[in-house]
């Protein structure tokens, strides 16, 4: 990817129409330049609605995702994760690779200092899957603040 002054000019999604990816092989990410270089501070990402398929049973699978990341040099364009994410909707994965998946494409495209996920999906079988990953130990002298989704209680 290139950039030019913001960096935004580069794009090819933001502020054109822009159909859904079929696949999260198709979906594009899109970067542009960290507007804060050299400062530390946290970006918080939240899709409550996020929606995947069973791989075995074509099910509809949903989760409350939260993606944390410490910017370096570049930060994730929204349109392009929210069109990412959003490809994973006609996608068959297991909860774990879907989650994992989309840390470590955001790893890959924005090397950032530091990057979660919570990856909090509704139950399926009876039973509710939490998919955590992070790159590493959080950097100190960061506020990163607690997730906050509530583990899963049901009807009790």
């Amino acid at each position: 990817m290139t950039t030019k002054d913001n960096g935004t000019e580069a794009l090819t999604q933001l502020g054109r129409a822009t159909p859904m990816p079929a696949s999260p092989e198709e979906a594009q990410l899109e970067r542009v330049p960290a507007p804060h270089k050299g400062t530390r501070y946290v970006v918080r990402f939240t899709a409550p609605e996020f929606t995947s398929l069973c791989p075995v049973t074509g099910q509809p699978d949903f989760a409350h995702i939260v993606i944390d990341y410490i910017p370096r040099d570049w930060i994730v364009e929204s349109k392009s994760l929210k069109l990412y994410l959003t490809s994973f909707r006609n996608h068959g994965a297991f909860h774990e690779d879907c989650s994992v998946t989309i840390a470590k494409t955001l790893v890959d495209l924005l090397d950032p200092e530091w990057l979660r996920i919570g990856a909090y999906w509704y139950p399926r079988g009876g039973m509710p899957i939490d998919v955590f990953w992070q790159t590493g130990t959080p950097p100190e002298g960061v506020w990163i603040p607690d997730q906050d989704v509530p583990g899963y209680r049901g009807r009790g």
